[in-house]
C-alpha cells in the first residue's frame, strides 16, 4: 500500500519531511501547502521531479487526494488546517508546538467522532521520546527537579513543547508538583525562569542549535541528569514516518509518539 503524503510548510522541517518521504518506499509525496508560497511546483529532494506547491489547502486537497497530512508549521494556521483536513476525511501528523489545550480537545472530539486518525507529538525524535519516558520514571524520587531546554534563534515559541511535556509527565507521575525553591532577590527579572508544575524551565536561543533538553533532578549529595540532543533536523524523521505510517490504522487522535513506540505507561 502506498500512502499518499501531502506536507504543510516549506520551510525547514517541511523540506526534511519531503525528503523523508521520497526515502520511504510505501510513501509517495503529492504536494505542499504554504501559505507563504511562491511558485506552483516543488521540486523533490530526490531529484524525481517536482509537485504542486499552492496556498490553497482545500484546492491541494481535492487535486492531490492525500491519505495523510504532516504539519510542522505554527499554533495559528493549525485550526485551519485541522478543519479543513478532518472535513476532507484526511489523517493528521502534527508536531507543531504551543496549541492550545481547548484545539487538542476539539481535535481529540472530531477525530473520535468521525473515526480519523491523527498523531499529536511535541518531539519525534525516538531519543527525546525516551528522554521523557525516563524522567517521567525519575520523578517519583526527585522532589525537585529543572528543565534546561535549547533551540535555533528561529524558533517561535519558548519554553518548548517538549519540555512543557516533559515537565507534565513528571509531576503527573509524582503525583504532585515539584518543590521550586524562589530566592529572596532576584538580580534581574525572569532569571530563575519560567515554571510547570514546579518545575522551573530555562529557554535558550541561539543561532547553531537545532534541539536540545536537559532534565536535571536534585536531592541532598547527588544529581541526576538525562540529556537528549538533536544536532540535525533528521533526527526526527524516523518518528514521523513512523508516525505516518501507524495514523492510518487508527480511528481516533494518539497524543505522544511513546504510545506508537510501546513504552509502558
Amino acid at each position: 500500500m502506498t500512502i499518499k503524503v501531502l506536507v504543510s510548510g516549506s520551510g525547514s522541517m517541511g523540506r526534511e519531511v519531503l525528503a523523508a518521504a521520497c526515502r520511504e518506499d510505501d510513501l509517495e509525496p503529492v504536494a505542499v501547502v504554504d501559505l507563504l508560497a511562491t511558485g506552483d511546483t516543488i521540486d523533490l529532494p530526490d531529484g524525481s521531479g517536482a509537485i504542486p506547491l499552492g496556498t490553497d489547502l482545500a484546492a491541494a486537497l481535492a487535486e492531490g487526494r492525500p491519505d495523510v497530512i504532516v504539519d510542522f508549521t505554527n499554533a495559528d494556521w493549525a485550526p485551519t488546517l485541522i478543519d479543513v483536513s478532518l472535513k476532507a476525511g484526511v489523517r493528521l501528523v502534527i508536531g507543531t508546538s504551543g496549541l492550545p489545550d481547548i484545539l487538542v480537545e476539539e481535535l481529540g472530539a472530531r477525530c473520535a467522532k468521525q473515526k480519523t486518525g491523527a498523531v499529536l507529538a511535541s518531539n519525534f525524535a525516538l531519543g527525546a521520546v525516551l528522554m521523557q519516558h525516563m524522567a517521567k520514571t525519575a520523578a517519583r524520587f526527585y522532589d525537585n527537579a529543572e528543565i534546561i531546554e535549547q533551540h535555533h534563534d528561529r524558533k517561535v515559541d519558548a519554553p518548548s513543547g517538549t519540555s512543557i511535556a516533559t515537565a507534565k509527565l513528571m509531576s503527573e507521575a509524582r503525583g504532585k508538583p515539584f518543590v521550586r525553591p524562589e530566592p529572596e532577590k532576584l538580580n534581574a527579572p525572569g532569571t530563575r525562569g519560567g515554571e510547570i508544575d514546579g518545575v522551573t524551565i530555562h529557554s535558550t536561543r541561539l543561532p547553531g542549535l537545532v534541539a536540545h533538553q536537559q532534565v536535571i533532578f536534585g536531592s541532598p549529595g547527588e544529581t541526576l541528569e538525562i540529556r537528549h540532543n538533536s544536532i540535525d533536523r533528521v533526527s526526527f524523521m524516523p518518528g514521523v514516518v513512523l508516525a505516518i505510517r501507524r495514523v492510518m490504522e487508527l480511528d481516533h487522535l494518539v497524543i505522544g509518539l511513546d504510545q506508537l513506540i510501546g513504552l509502558p505507561d
